[in-house]
């Protein structure tokens, strides 16, 4: 059963078509990559899901449900978590205090936010920087912050933005085993990444999208070798014969 699906979806701004009738489905407990060149649509399309911005037209369902025009924090209410391109913590609170206000989402006690934020801290390599304050931490830390400030949420779905952006190779691996294991938790995670080796290791499938349109769609293996794509990424004179 999908957990979430795009239904003919466009974002307009102005005379600019930012997504162009994009379709797509993700099921419960999978992992489904979004990827494109830089200005394809996958941000804008993130943000449509999220609740940023109402499609021009199309719909977005959510565990069976009409969410199109809801809103960031009637989504999170719901089990939508996500995590922004560029950190955005709250740099004047500790990393602790950081990840339970993603716990208030689900509930007004302060000791139930904390224990949820001490646990999902632990879970991502954390637990010793919980008195930090952001600015303190190293740009790979202030990632996983950003993803336990979304998994404190409680979501059913995850929506990752390039949360693997300016990492080092460790750095990534470190990240993608985290991934793996959410997902072996049964989390269902919607990504969008632009380190390939990381998008293919992670996704049981992948949409490529260009110019806001949907190019491609299938397994790891087969957009890699789809001519569609190679000719996206790397110009025409790498696309196949």
């Amino acid at each position: 059963m999908s957990l979430l699906e795009i239904q003919d979806m466009t974002m307009q701004f102005g005379g600019l078509v930012a997504v162009d009738n994009l379709s797509l489905s993700i099921e419960k407990g999978k992992i489904l990559g979004l990827i494109g060149p830089n200005g394809a649509g996958k941000s804008t399309a993130f943000n449509c899901v999220a609740g940023v911005y109402t499609p021009t037209k199309g719909k977005i369902l959510f565990d069976g449900e009409d969410v199109t025009s809801h809103k960031p924090w009637d989504l999170c209410k719901k089990g939508m978590g996500r995590t922004f391109q560029i950190v955005k913590p709250f740099a004047a609170l500790t990393a602790m205090e950081n990840v339970m206000v993603g716990a208030f989402a689900t509930t007004d006690n302060r000791d139930k936010a904390a224990a949820k934020a001490a646990d999902v801290m632990d879970m991502l390599g954390l637990g010793d920087k919980k008195d930090l304050k952001p600015g303190a931490m190293t740009i790979a830390d202030r990632k996983c912050l950003e993803i336990a400030k979304a998994l404190a949420t409680n979501p059913k779905l995850l929506l990752l933005d390039e949360v693997m952006a300016g990492l080092r190779p460790t750095e990534v691996d470190e990240i993608i085993e985290i991934i793996r294991t959410l997902k072996a938790k049964g989390m269902t995670i919607f990504v969008i990444e632009h380190i390939m080796r990381a998008i293919m290791a992670l996704s049981d499938e992948i949409v490529v999208i260009q110019f806001g349109k949907k190019i491609c769609q299938g397994e790891p293996e087969a957009v890699a070798c789809d001519e569609k794509v190679i000719k996206a990424y790397l110009g025409d004179d790498y696309a196949p014969a």
